[in-house]
C-alpha cells in the first residue's frame, strides 16, 4: 500500500510540475497563449528553464515542459529557454560526477560513447543518468559538449517549433502528443541500437 501510494505521488508531481510556470506568474494555460512579449514572459522562461535543469533531481516531463515554452514564449524564445535548460541541467550532473567520482577509477562504469550521449536526450532518466556516468568515466569536456550540445539543439528545437504551432486556447490538444510520444520514440530506438551487437552474435 505505502509503494502504490508513493508510486501515485510521484505520478501526481510529475504531471503537476508542467504547469509550475503558470503557477509561478499567476496565469493559467490559454490565459494569454503566445504572448512571447508581456512583463510575464521572462518570468515563464526562467521558470521553464529552472525545470529543465533540476530534471537532474526530480521528475521532470521534459518533453511537455520544453512544449508549453514554446506555445507560450514563441518558437525563438521558447528554443532559448528550454535548450538553455536542458543544457545546464546536463551540464551540473556531468560536472558534479566529474569531481565526485572521476578520482576513483576503481568505482568508475564504462564510458558512453558520443552516439549515446546524443541519442539519449530525449529519453527519460536515460538522459540524466548518462551524463552522470560521462562525468564519472571522464569523457572530456569537449567531446561531452558538443554530443550533449547537439541532442539539446535538436530535442529543444522539436519542442519548441511544436509549442509554436499550438492553436490559442487549446493546449491540450493534438500538439502534446508529439513531446508524449517523443520520449517513447527514442527509447525503443536506443534499445533497438544498444541491443544490436548483441543480437548480430
Amino acid at each position: 500500500m505505502r509503494r502504490a501510494l508513493r508510486s501515485l505521488a510521484i505520478i501526481t508531481v510529475a504531471l503537476c510540475v508542467p504547469l509550475a510556470p503558470f503557477f509561478i506568474i499567476g496565469e493559467l494555460p490559454g490565459e494569454r497563449w503566445l504572448s512571447a512579449t508581456d512583463d510575464a514572459a521572462g518570468s515563464f522562461a526562467l521558470a521553464g528553464a529552472g525545470l529543465l535543469a533540476a530534471d537532474v533531481l526530480i521528475p521532470v516531463p521534459s518533453s511537455i515542459v520544453g512544449t508549453m515554452l514554446g506555445a507560450r514564449l514563441g518558437f525563438g524564445a521558447g528554443f532559448f529557454a528550454a535548450f538553455t535548460g536542458m543544457m545546464a541541467g546536463q551540464v551540473l550532473a556531468y560536472a558534479v560526477s566529474r569531481r565526485a567520482l572521476g578520482h576513483r577509477p576503481e568505482s568508475l562504469p564504462a564510458a558512453p560513447t558520443l552516439a549515446v550521449l546524443f541519442l539519449s536526450r530525449p529519453v527519460p532518466v536515460l538522459a540524466e543518468a548518462v551524463a552522470i556516468a560521462a562525468g564519472a568515466a571522464r569523457v572530456t569536456w569537449p567531446q561531452f559538449l558538443i554530443a550533449c550540445g547537439a541532442g539539446n539543439l535538436i530535442y529543444a528545437g522539436a519542442l519548441a517549433l511544436n509549442g509554436a504551432a499550438l492553436v490559442p486556447g487549446t493546449p491540450l490538444g493534438v500538439g502534446l502528443v508529439l513531446p508524449m510520444l517523443l520520449p517513447a520514440a527514442a527509447w525503443l530506438v536506443w534499445r533497438a541500437l544498444h541491443h544490436k551487437p548483441a543480437n548480430g552474435g
